[in-house]
């Protein structure tokens, strides 16, 4: 049994990749994750969203990091 790695998409990136790489670890389609982290912005405030995205764009690595 493989074990799933997160990590930042290199293939899939508008920004740093992370919401490819989110895509790619649940197996959906990254459109998918963009707008939610797009609509999730309104309710909450955007400095805490943005933050994280900061956050993991430096926690997660790249995909050519990774041992797959």
């Amino acid at each position: 049994m493989s074990k799933k790695k997160l990590y930042r998409s290199e293939s899939d990136r508008k920004l740093a990749g992370v919401c490819g790489g989110i895509a790619e670890y649940f197996g959906i389609d990254a459109t998918i994750v963009r707008v939610l982290a797009i609509v999730s912005i309104f309710p909450l405030a955007v400095i805490p969203v943005l933050l994280t995205y900061i956050v993991l764009a430096f926690v997660i690595p790249n995909e050519s990091e990774v041992i797959l």
